[in-house]
């Protein structure tokens, strides 16, 4: 069992339909990371990229969200900021993972999005900063734990990113600029 591994099993060793739903999402999320990471040629921490990628959802055991076997009590927006807390409550060095848990919803929140939808979240920056952090933000969009689990087509992560905002898909589109995933617009 690798690190990300036993992490998750700590976590979800009672919930197994979750665990099963977490793990099928991860690692859709860790595979397209890794051939984002290949396909643009950039120096990342693929090592971090893949337990990062295996580790971004951690905090969703803690959120209401029964479609997905979700027992918790919190808001689903909030796992990620759920995620962090676990991580960083860990033994050992935990910081870069916790941030890609807090950073990787949407395309990036910014506090301004926060405050001005409301959103029961710290009202800070929780933007994706390095190619790490920004791989797996993007990675995630293509896919849901919900429903067939498949991946999305460009054309309609774009139009379900736009439903949030311009700043939100000019975030999303960056992303794609930086790792070579360009649509027509």
């Amino acid at each position: 069992m690798d690190f990300a591994d036993e992490i998750i099993e700590r976590f979800y060793f009672r919930t197994p339909e979750l665990r099963r739903v977490l793990l099928k999402h991860s690692k859709q999320v860790r595979d397209k990371a890794l051939q984002l990471c290949e396909d643009a040629q950039l120096e990342l921490d693929l090592q971090l990229v893949s337990d990062g990628a295996m580790l971004h959802d951690i905090g969703i055991i803690k959120c209401h969200a029964p479609d997905i076997f979700c027992p918790g009590e919190l808001p689903y927006i909030a796992h990620g900021i759920a995620g962090a807390g676990m991580l960083r409550a860990l033994p050992g060095e935990m910081e870069r993972l916790a941030r890609i848990c807090e950073r990787h919803t949407g395309s990036g929140l910014t506090a301004e999005e926060i405050a001005s939808q409301g959103l029961p979240l710290p009202v800070l920056d929780f933007l994706p900063e390095t190619l790490e952090e920004k791989v797996i933000c993007l990675a995630d969009k293509f896919f849901s734990k919900s429903g067939e689990m498949k991946e999305k087509p460009l054309p309609l992560i774009r139009k379900q990113m736009a439903k949030f905002g311009p700043a939100s898909l000019a975030r999303f589109d960056e992303l794609c600029r930086i790792f070579g995933c360009f649509s027509e617009k």
